[in-house]
C-alpha cells in the first residue's frame, strides 16, 4: 500500500506513545518465568514424549550401518528415527545441508537419529546404544589453504563490483596502504537452545518452536517433509536470542516432526548444547585484503576490498566487502568476493552478517591510513564522507548524516585528549589507549503484514507474525498500534509469532522493527477507516485520540464501533522500487577507551560510546538495549570468540559455553548510547529505520584501535589475545 497520510498528518508523528522509552510489555511474563517458549509449551502438548538428536562423529563421508537395535530395545524407548525409516525428505530453500544425515554426512555432528522416549533420561540412555559404521572422507576444513581455490559466488550475491579504475588509480596515488586481516568462525552462543516441539493431528502439523522467521520456516519444514504447506503451523511466541542462528530451519525442528509421526504422540526435542555449535550455523571466518590510495591530504583517491569466506556446497559467502563499496568517497574502486568449498559446519547469518566482520576489518585500515598520513582518524572518515552511493553515483542516500555521529562522538568522549603517539599514556602499571571507527549498516525494507481487530471492551488487538528475540517486538507493535488508534497503550493486546496471523517481515537483518510497524500502521491505516465508517464518520478527517473519533463536529467513543461485533483492518506495507531509487542506510560512530596491563598485556575496556543515526527510534529504552548489547558482542568479537578449528577431522572443538567464551559482566564497563534526533521520511511511514545490529559494526575495530594506541602494537588477525600482545609489548615496562 501506500502512504495514506502526508507527513505533516502522520498520526505516528504525535509521538504520544511513539518514540517514548518505555518498558517492555512481556516483560513481567518473563522475569516472572510464565512466558512459554519453545521447550515450555506444556498446555500445548501436556504427554509430549522426549526427543535426543544424535550428531555425526565424523565431518565428512557415508553411513555405512546403523544399528538401532539395543537402542529401540532400552526402557522408555518408543522409536528410533534415522535416514532408513524417515521417509523421502527434500531440502529446504534456506538451509544449505541437509538437516538429516544419510547415508552421506555433509559436516560434523550433522544428526543421524533422533531417539523418542518416555523421559529425557531414557533417550540420553538409549542414544549412547545407537551404533554407527561410517566410511570417512577426507575434507577440507582450513581456509588459509584453500584460499588459492576459492571461487566467484554465484552472480545472484554480486560478489564483484568497480568503479572507475582501481588498478591504475591506486598505483599513482600518493598514499598507499595494503594489509591483511582475519576475522574467526564465530558462535550465535544465544541462551536459549534450538527447541522444538511437534503435534501431529492426522496430518496437519503444528509446531512449537523457536524461530525468527515463521513463514520461512513453515515453508521450509513443509518442503523438508513433502507435505501441503496449509498442513503445517509454527508457533514461537518468545525466543530467548538468535542472532540469526534461529532465522532457518533447523534440525531439532524435523527431527521433532519425524519423532512425533513414528512415536504417534507429540515429541519435544531440544539440541543439547554440546552439538548445538556444529550442528547449527556460525558466522563464517574471513581473509580480508584491504589497499586504499590516497591524497597527501587524505582524501581517498583509490580503494579495493578483497575477502574470502567458506562454507559447504552449494553454500554462500560471508559478504564482508559490503559496506566498503558505500561507506567512503573514491573515484576508483574495487571489491571482490570469493568462496571456498569447505567441509565444516554451515556458514551463514550471524547478527550483522557482512558489515559486521567487513568493518573489523575496513576500520583498522582506515586507522593504519590515518597514522600514514599523520592525520586525525576522525578527521580522515569525515573528508571522505559522501552524499551519494559511491558506486552508483545517480544515487543518494534517503539520509546521512555520519559526520554529524563523528563529530558529536569525538565530543562527547573527549577525543581531544588523546595523544596519537601510541604508548605514551600510563597509569601505573596500566598503558591506557583511545581508539574509534565507523559504524555502518544497510537499511532494508522488508514487505509486513498484520491484522488489527477492534473489540467491544475498546480493546486493540494486533495480530502478526512478527517475533520477538527479546528486542521489544511486542513493545513497539503496541506503541504503533496505540498510537494510530488514539487509545493507551495498556489498551493493546499484541499477539505474535503465529503462522495462522499474517506474514510479517519477521526478526533479522536489523529491518525487523521499521518494517513489522510499518505493517501494523497500514493495518491500522485500515482499522481507521472501517471504524469511520461504522460510525458514519468522514474517514478522511476523522482524528483518533484519547479512545474517541471526531470528525466534522461529531466524537463517539471508539468501542461504539465494535458494538455489533470486532471491527478489523488488515493490511500490508510494500516498498515497491524503492530500494532502487534511494540508498538507505544506518551509520554511527564507536569510542573506546582501554587500559593495557604493560606486564602482563591484559586488556580491560574502561569506557564506551556509541553514537547511532538510523532514523526514528521507537523505543529509546529498547533501542539502547539492542545497542549496548551489540557492543558487548562487539567487544567480545575484538578480545575473546573464536570458534577453534580441528583442522585434522574438522570440527568446532570449543563447542560449548565453557570453551566458547563470551563476554560477561565483569568484561564490560558502562555503555553510553547517543541516538541522533532524527526522521528518515523515505524509509517508512514509521521514518523509523533498524539500529539493532549497527551497535555491533566497527566496535572491534574500534577495541583494536584503542589497544593500538595504548601499546603501539597492531594485531590484524582477531581476536586480539594475549598471545599476539605479549611479544611485542614495549620494552620499557
Amino acid at each position: 500500500m501506500k502512504f495514506t497520510t502526508p507527513a505533516t498528518t502522520n498520526p505516528i508523528d504525535r509521538l504520544k506513545v511513539v518514540g517514548k522509552p518505555t518498558d517492555r510489555i512481556d516483560g513481567p511474563l518473563k522475569t516472572t518465568g510464565t512466558a512459554p517458549y519453545a521447550y515450555e509449551q506444556h498446555k500445548a502438548a501436556p504427554n509430549a514424549a522426549y526427543g535426543y538428536v544424535v550428531g555425526s562423529s565424523i565431518a565428512k563421508g557415508r553411513i555405512t550401518k546403523i544399528d538401532t537395535a539395543a537402542a529401540k530395545a532400552a526402557p522408555g524407548v518408543l522409536a528410533v528415527v534415522t535416514h532408513e525409516n524417515a521417509g523421502k525428505l527434500g531440502k529446504g530453500e534456506k538451509n544449505t545441508a541437509k538437516l538429516l544425515a544419510g547415508p552421506e554426512v555433509q559436516h560434523y555432528h550433522q544428526a543421524v537419529a533422533v531417539i523418542v522416549a518416555e523421559t529425557f533420561e531414557q533417550a540420553r540412555a538409549a542414544a549412547s546404544l545407537l551404533k554407527v559404521d561410517y566410511a570417512k572422507v577426507n575434507g577440507v576444513y582450513d581456509l588459509e589453504a584453500a584460499k588459492n581455490a576459492a571461487k566467484k559466488p554465484d552472480e545472484k550475491d554480486e560478489p564483484d563490483t568497480k568503479a572507475g579504475n582501481f588498478e591504475q588509480g591506486y598505483a599513482n596515488a600518493p598514499v598507499k596502504l595494503d594489509a591483511t586481516y582475519t576475522t574467526p568462525d564465530q558462535s550465535h552462543a544465544m541462551m536459549e537452545p534450538h527447541a522444538s516441539i511437534a503435534v501431529w493431528n492426522g496430518d496437519k502439523l503444528t509446531l512449537y518452536t523457536s524461530n525468527q522467521m515463521i513463514n520461512w520456516g513453515k515453508k521450509d519444514l513443509a518442503k523438508t517433509l513433502g507435505i501441503p504447506e496449509e498442513n503445517v503451523r509454527l508457533v514461537s511466541p518468545y525466543i530467548g536470542g538468535g542472532f540469526g542462528g534461529k532465522l532457518f530451519l533447523r534440525s531439532e525442528a524435523l527431527m521433532a516432526a519425524l519423532g512425533a509421526k513414528a512415536a504417534g504422540r507429540p515429541v519435544k526435542v531440544t539440541l543439547q548444547r554440546a552439538i548445538m555449535i556444529n550442528n547449527t550455523t556460525h558466522r563464517p571466518a574471513t581473509i580480508q585484503r584491504i589497499r586504499i590510495g590516497a591524497t597527501r591530504e587524505g582524501r581517498i583517491t583509490a580503494i579495493a576490498h578483497e575477502s574470502w569466506s567458506g562454507d559447504l556446497p552449494d553454500g554462500q559467502p560471508e559478504t564482508a566487502v559490503n559496506q566498503t563499496r558505500l561507506l567512503y568517497a573514491g573515484q576508483d574502486r574495487m571489491t571482490r568476493m570469493r568462496l571456498a568449498t569447505l567441509d565444516l559446519p554451515e556458514g551463514n547469518s550471524m547478527r550483522a552478517p557482512g558489515e559486521a566482520p567487513g568493518m573489523m576489518a575496513l576500520e583498522i585500515a582506515m586507522d593504519e591510513l590515518a597514522e600514514k598520513l599523520k592525520m586525525d582518524p576522525v578527521m580522515l572518515r569525515i573528508v571522505n564522507d559522501t552524499t551519494v552511493d559511491p558506486e552508483k553515483r545517480e544515487r543518494k542516500f534517503s539520509q546521512r548524516r555520519f559526520v554529524d555521529t563523528l563529530r558529536l562522538g569525538a565530543e562527547k568522549f573527549g577525543w581531544s585528549k588523546r595523544n596519537a603517539t601510541p604508548g605514551k599514556v600510563r597509569e601505573g602499571q596500566w598503558l591506557i589507549g583511545m581508539g574509534m571507527a565507523s559504524a555502518f549498516r544497510n537499511n532494508i525494507n522488508t514487505p509486513s503484514a498484520a491484522r488489527v481487530r477492534l473489540g467491544r471492551d475498546g480493546r486493540v488487538t494486533v495480530e502478526t507474525d512478527m517475533t520477538d528475540i527479546g528486542t521489544g517486538s511486542y513493545t513497539i507493535i503496541a506503541q504503533t498500534a496505540a498510537e494510530m488508534m488514539g487509545v493507551p497503550l495498556e489498551r493493546v493486546d499484541v499477539r505474535l509469532g503465529d503462522s495462522e496471523y499474517p506474514v510479517s517481515a519477521g526478526s533479522g537483518g536489523q529491518w525487523g522493527g521499521n518494517s513489522s510497524t510499518a505493517g501494523v500502521y497500514a493495518a491500522c491505516v485500515k482499522l481507521r477507516e472501517n471504524v469511520a465508517k461504522k460510525l458514519g464518520l468522514d474517514p478522511t478527517n476523522a482524528d483518533f485520540t484519547d479512545g474517541k473519533v471526531s470528525a466534522g463536529g461529531k466524537s463517539v467513543a471508539l468501542e461504539q464501533a465494535a458494538r455489533d461485533g470486532d471491527v478489523i483492518g488488515e493490511d500490508k506495507m510494500e516498498y515497491g522500487d524503492l530500494d532502487k531509487k534511494f540508498q538507505q542506510s544506518t551509520f554511527g560512530a564507536h569510542f573506546v577507551e582501554v587500559a593495557v596491563d604493560a606486564y602482563t598485556a591484559e586488556i580491560r575496556v574502561r569506557r564506551m560510546l556509541a553514537v547511532c543515526a538510523s532514523g526514528r527510534i521507537l523505543n529509546p529504552k529498547s533501542a539502547r538495549s539492542q545497542v549496548i548489547g551489540a557492543m558487548t558482542m562487539g567487544t567480545g568479537a575484538a578480545l575473546m570468540e573464536e570458534l577453534v578449528v580441528d583442522k585434522r577431522v574438522g570440527f568446532f572443538v570449543n563447542h560449548d559455553l565453557a570453551g566458547y567464551e563470551v563476554p560477561v559482566h565483569a568484561d564490560i564497563p558502562h555503555q553510553d548510547v547517543i541516538f541522533l534526533d532524527e526522521t528518515d521520511p523515505i524509509s517508512s511511514p514509521m521514518k523509523a529505520k533498524g539500529v539493532g545490529e549497527l551497535g555491533i559494526c566497527g566496535v572491534a575495530a574500534a577495541v583494536a584501535n584503542a589497544i593500538y594506541n595504548a601499546t603501539g602494537v597492531r594485531v590484524r588477525d582477531y581476536p586480539v589475545t594475549l598471545d599476539k600482545l605479549l611479544p611485542k609489548m614495549p620494552q620499557s615496562a
